[in-house]
């Protein structure tokens, strides 16, 4: 995310006038510019940065929640077993629209130029570029997880949280009279810091997609995007193996032109 001062705040005007007003404006700032920042980010977390009590978080979180600015991303936290998933805060897409997207221009105009220029496998490279520094980070932590397909998927799933994806992984177990073999883990993720850019340039979700399918060992499919318009991105990764290949196996091969591509793959 990028980093953040003081954040005009869009919405209802305050009802009152004043320097309590003013005040209470500055601090409503301060509160948006960290959820832009460091989100998705909880109340506590947010006091505890801007040094605030809880009470007043949550006032100026409600208020801006209420203008539409920022919602609230309900996060199953790894490792914690069932229970009331923790609430997280997030800028929503018209709070993005209100800080203005000309980073997303400028990165846009920038890759339209370059596939103009060096054309699509241009793209596609700087897009694998950019998701090597994940596998990179990623590879070790999927290695400690094992060999078995549902540990290296939850592993994955821990570490795209601490990169602010919001990320969850749930296991579903095919019944009689379904194989087992048909069993599989669907991993989500609520966060994007793309989602814009990808929504122009659909191969970042496809070469993210051959990223998780390498590090997990194991071939998945993209269910959904939020690039595409979905509530969250899924992808799904099947068990019924147990066991991942090595993790030199090689990357697939480039998909046809004539075959779908993952970020259209959104039924199961």
């Amino acid at each position: 995310m990028t980093n953040a001062t003081a954040v005009p705040v869009a919405g209802p005007a305050p009802a009152a006038s004043g320097p309590v007003a003013d005040a209470d404006e500055r601090t409503r700032d301060r509160v948006l510019a960290a959820v832009l920042e460091h989100g998705p980010v909880s109340a506590a977390e947010l006091g505890d940065m801007l040094g605030f009590t809880p009470a007043a978080v949550r006032r100026h979180l409600d208020h801006l929640s209420r203008a539409g600015i920022i919602e609230v991303k309900r996060v199953a936290k790894p490792g914690a077993g069932a229970g009331r998933p923790a609430r997280r805060y997030v800028l929503s897409s018209q709070g993005q629209s209100s800080l203005g997207n000309d980073y997303l221009d400028i990165a846009a105009l920038a890759l339209q130029q370059l596939q103009k220029v060096a054309g699509p496998d241009a793209v596609r490279a700087f897009a694998e570029e950019r998701f090597a520094d994940m596998e990179r980070r990623y590879a070790p932590e999927m290695e400690k997880a094992g060999p078995d397909i549902r540990d290296r998927a939850t592993a994955l799933s821990a570490a795209l949280s601490r990169d602010n994806f919001v990320a969850s992984a749930a296991s579903i177990e095919a019944k009689a009279p379904l194989p087992a073999a048909l069993s599989s883990v669907q991993l989500c993720q609520g966060h994007c810091p793309i989602q814009q850019l990808a929504a122009r340039f659909p191969v970042f979700c496809d070469v993210e997609t051959e990223v998780f399918s390498r590090l997990v060992g194991v071939d998945v499919r993209r269910l959904s995007t939020l690039a595409r318009g979905g509530h969250v991105c899924t992808t799904h990764i099947p068990t019924g193996r147990l066991s991942a290949r090595p993790a030199t196996a090689p990357a697939a091969a480039p998909a046809r032109l004539d075959e779908v591509t993952n970020h259209q793959q959104e039924r199961p």
